[in-house]
């Protein structure tokens, strides 16, 4: 399992998140509309989920049912 990011990250990408994260899985490039965090990498550790300004990032098994696409959108974006 893993944490996911999902819609309110996009056009927001502050970086709190990257800079609490214990093994570097959370990613971005300067074109992508959001940060992506990498489920082979992600150790479950949850530090970044606090730290979102726009509460984000959730446990892969509480992504809201409406943001439940961005579990397959952040596993693509490491495909």
């Amino acid at each position: 399992m893993a944490y996911i990011i999902t819609s309110p990250c996009i056009d927001t990408k502050d970086a709190a998140c990257v800079e609490v994260c214990p093994v570097d899985c959370i990613h971005t490039t300067d074109d992508a509309p959001q940060y992506y965090i990498d489920p082979d990498e992600c150790i479950d550790c949850g530090a970044c989920a606090p730290v979102c300004p726009v509460e984000a990032i959730y446990p892969e098994e509480d992504v809201p049912e409406d943001e439940q696409d961005f579990i397959a959108i952040n596993a693509d974006y490491f495909a």
